[in-house]
């Protein structure tokens, strides 16, 4: 039997050449060439590696958008807090402070009390007295001598030794000490109730003479203060007794220059 030739004119297979796939052997039998074919495993499992790391990184990315606007959110709200509570403060002081005037007004307009204010040259004696009162002055010592003024509820009568008046002022043009003098005189007489205590008056408690008991050449029983303003003399005289409660907080306000 003659040997066997090789079959050149069989079509390829997978397109490889027919001598790249059989030989002869020994015998003459013809030999299949294993072809070493490229698994695709490897490629399929760096595609799907490729894969989950792009998602994992998309997650992460993902994740961190959403904290960064959580976190921006949550900061925007917690600022929109922090300038509402400022602005209800600033409302709120604005309120309390525009309550406090106009308590303060109020209470202003409620206050029983105007203020006395002497002559300049004489010390500025000045005091406080109840609102009810009138005031005259009589002798304004613009030219020297004696002040003379006269207090008293609604309207003042004319002024004499026998006209009782809530609150006499005199700032006299002569030394503590001479009409301190005076007023001994008028206690040392045989009749007379006068009586005579030191004591403080004033918002600087200055010192002063208080005489108590019938008022010289008066029948009014009442009280009468002294004191220094310079080198003169304040004489704060009531007629009547009923008056020492408006007389006694009126001697607490006296100030003066000294």
């Amino acid at each position: 039997m003659p040997p066997m030739q090789p079959i050149n004119n069989m079509p390829p297979v997978n397109n490889v050449p027919p001598m790249a796939q059989y030989q002869t052997g020994p015998n003459g039998m013809p030999m299949v060439q294993q072809v070493q074919v490229m698994p695709e495993q490897k490629k399929d499992i760096s595609g799907l590696i490729k894969t989950i790391v792009i998602i994992v990184v998309s997650l992460i990315a993902v994740t961190f958008i959403g904290l960064f606007i959580w976190m921006t959110t949550e900061r925007n709200e917690a600022q929109s807090e922090v300038d509402e509570k400022i602005n209800e403060a600033v409302i709120k002081a604005k309120d309390e402070q525009s309550t406090k005037m106009e308590a303060e007004f109020l209470e202003r307009e409620k206050y029983p009390y105007y203020n006395f204010s002497g002559p300049e040259d004489y010390g500025h004696l000045t005091f406080e007295y109840p609102k009810t009162w009138s005031v005259y002055v009589e002798q304004a010592a613009n030219t020297g001598g004696d002040f003379k003024a006269y207090l008293n509820p609604r309207k003042v009568n004319t002024a004499s030794k026998d006209t009782l008046t809530a609150l006499r002022v005199t700032i006299r043009n002569k030394s503590f000490e001479e009409v301190a003098a005076e007023y001994q005189k008028a206690m040392d007489k045989k009749d007379s109730n006068l009586t005579m205590e030191a004591t403080k008056i004033g918002v600087d408690e200055v010192n002063a003479n208080r005489y108590t008991g019938t008022i010289p050449d008066t029948e009014f029983s009442g009280y009468i203060v002294i004191f220094k303003i310079r080198d003169k003399t304040v004489i704060l005289q009531t007629d009547s007794v009923k008056f020492k409660d408006e007389y006694d907080k009126l001697l607490g306000t006296v100030v003066f220059d000294k």
